[in-house]
């Protein structure tokens, strides 16, 4: 087991937003969540689950941790109102982190000008939570698309820009982490942050993105505040890289 990995494994563990997203989840997976948040290496940066369980995560929570929701998922539709909605119920259930989904199909439809308003709203309603929005680069699919949107993004005022869902085919990539990084380091914006979710599931492909991260933002960039993974199995594989065993990753995107 190299220093490397199991440096990355620690950034990677900092940086885990242990993530439960399923259609069927209970109170019952939740509180496992929020437990398996609390490891023997150190906290995790926050859960990530539907607005409906974050009354519950939050008291099961110490402050460190922080709960986000995800609001317009997994769809990404342009109405307002229920993006709105779901702002108002993570905030007000005490939530500290929305993760909302661009209207990507709007997007792509030419619809630029209706999504700026529709993620300026968002901006504006949840504030002071954390915002971090879900550009969904896989299915804008080409480089141009992916930093549009990740400029629209950053120019609403998101505190992060995050590939995926994990809901459609194609999650993170290095590839659209790429222009999405490229596009945060040239907005001179030094806050903004960016997330890989989808698909992330070794500390082999975490480190993959951690030295992206490096090499566009710096090494100051390397903390939660600006860099996050959005996954449900990767911290198994943290766990499995910082007790030295073996990473149980067979494959990575690297």
């Amino acid at each position: 087991m190299t220093a490397d990995l199991k440096a990355a494994a620690l950034t990677a563990l900092a940086c885990l937003d242990l993530t439960s997203l399923n259609d069927a989840d209970t109170a019952a997976d939740i509180d496992a969540l929020c437990k398996r948040a609390q490891t023997a290496h150190g906290p995790v940066a926050a859960v990530c689950i539907w607005p409906r369980f974050v009354a519950q995560a939050r008291a099961a929570l110490p402050a460190s941790i922080k709960v986000a929701a995800v609001a317009n998922f997994p769809d990404g539709s342009l109405d307002l109102q229920r993006a709105l909605s779901d702002v108002a119920e993570i905030a007000q259930a005490g939530g500290d982190e929305v993760d909302v989904v661009l209207p990507y199909r709007a997007l792509m439809a030419g619809q630029s000008t209706e999504v700026a308003e529709f993620l300026s709203e968002v901006r504006f309603a949840s504030r002071p939570l954390t915002l971090k929005v879900i550009i969904e680069s896989g299915e804008l699919a080409t480089a141009e698309r992916i930093a549009q949107a990740t400029r629209l993004a950053l120019a609403a005022g998101a505190d992060f820009v995050k590939t995926s869902t994990g809901k459609t085919k194609t999650g993170a990539t290095p590839a659209a982490a790429a222009v999405m990084l490229k596009e945060i380091a040239a907005s001179g914006l030094s806050a903004a942050g960016f997330k890989a979710s989808g698909g992330v599931r070794s500390v082999a492909d975490a480190a993959g993105y951690i030295e992206q991260t490096r090499a566009a933002l710096g090494e100051e960039a390397l903390n939660p505040q600006r860099l996050r993974f959005g996954a449900s199995g990767l911290l198994t594989d943290i766990e499995a890289v910082l007790s030295g065993a073996q990473s149980a990753a067979t494959t990575s995107a690297y």
